[in-house]
């Protein structure tokens, strides 16, 4: 959606002949020294660009981002690595910074090297100096396989949030998820900007899920220039909260193939991490996903997912309750009205599964979406 953008944010949007004519690159970067915080994938193949951005991410001062898509630069070996030194070496050059002043995301297709010729001349075309960012740009310029650009913006007193993400497939986060980058003029303290990434990226990007694989290339960011000046700090982190968590419902309603989303809210357990597990499970469940498709109302499959969590040993039957909507199919008798009820629900392009696990207060809730011959048919013929 479009919306206000942050000032003192520059940056391009071009075609580099990665796979097709469609934009594939994008950079971003503020015109001024600016505060970030960043979170990558802990998958044991993180791509080159990950490697990079990670060493770039630890002081804390990134001033933006550059990324090439329909290719994700992983399992290439020191080339691969060579490489997107060399595409962030002439980016920084392009913009006037340091290299190490931005972090380098790739994303795409594993194991094929960048076409460096077409790259270099694809990025040796760029006008000098960069324009005024355009985020929407930049948000398309990232898909690959999404359907739908991803852009939010939103206002903290004088400041603006802006966020962009990129995804459909291999989501289920361990960290952060899939590509997302925040960009805003509030002046926040690094440590503080830090803190509230975190929390926020927790709630949000980490609780969803579309199919269960961790991506090679995972990369979250937030670049602060502090143009607007300083900012609430508690307002600052809800505005964050609620940007990311559009993003976050965006991509899974979107995931590949998919028709509804689901949304997965577990109460009443020993602790917030065990209720992420609970929800976790139930949204990751390929029989939950079809069932959801369906709009079958088989609350005995949302039952076997919080049963599979055999460790939780203080998860008793008797204390569960289960509802689709709020229509509670578990422990009420399940009568044709009531399943009548749950499958009207199901048959919404969101659908709300909530599950009560009666032991405490915490809670969690996680996002993913039903499972369709769609997503076979895309993943079966990704590469082709």
């Amino acid at each position: 959606m479009s919306g206000p953008s942050p000032q003192g944010f520059v940056g391009w949007t071009a075609s580099l002949g990665i796979k097709d004519p469609l934009p594939d690159f994008t950079a971003v970067l503020s015109t001024v020294p600016a505060t970030s915080s960043a979170v990558f994938t802990r998958s044991r193949f993180a791509g080159p660009s990950v490697l990079l951005s990670r060493e770039s991410a630890r002081a804390g001062g990134a001033r933006g981002m550059v990324v090439v898509a329909r290719n994700a630069n992983v399992a290439t070996g020191a080339e691969g690595l060579a490489n997107a030194r060399e595409v962030r070496e002439l980016v920084a050059g392009a913009a006037g910074v340091r290299p190490e002043e931005l972090l380098i995301a790739s994303t795409g297709v594993i194991g094929r090297q960048y076409p460096m010729d077409r790259v270099r001349a694809g990025l040796a075309a760029l006008p000098t100096p960069p324009e005024n960012a355009d985020l929407e740009a930049s948000a398309a310029a990232i898909m690959t396989t999404d359907t739908v650009v991803k852009h939010v913006s939103a206002t903290c007193g004088a400041a603006t949030v802006v966020g962009i993400a990129k995804g459909v497939g291999m989501i289920e986060p361990n960290m952060a998820t899939l590509l997302t980058f925040f960009f805003t003029d509030a002046q926040l303290d690094q440590q503080v900007l830090d803190d509230v990434f975190r929390r926020v990226v927790d709630r949000t990007f980490n609780a969803l899920s579309i199919d269960t694989d961790t991506s090679t290339s995972d990369s979250a960011a937030i670049f602060a220039n502090g143009l607007a000046g300083p900012v609430d700090t508690a307002e600052f982190e809800s505005v964050l909260y609620d940007v990311a968590l559009s993003l976050v419902r965006a991509v899974a309603s979107d995931g590949e193939g998919a028709s509804k989303l689901i949304e997965v809210r577990v109460h009443g357990a020993r602790d917030d991490a065990q209720a992420k597990r609970v929800g976790k499970a139930i949204v990751n469940s390929p029989l939950v996903k079809t069932a959801v498709h369906g709009a079958d109302p088989n609350w005995g499959r949302v039952a076997m997912a919080v049963g599979k969590c055999e460790d939780e040993l203080d998860i008793d039957p008797e204390r569960v309750v289960i509802r689709f909507g709020d229509v509670e199919t578990y422990p009420a008798p399940s009568t044709d009205d009531v399943l009548e009820a749950a499958s009207k629900h199901l048959q919404g392009t969101e659908v709300l599964i909530t599950v009560d696990l009666g032991i405490s207060d915490g809670d969690f809730t996680v996002y993913g979406c039903d499972l369709t011959d769609g997503y076979i048919r895309i993943n079966a013929d990704y590469t082709t």
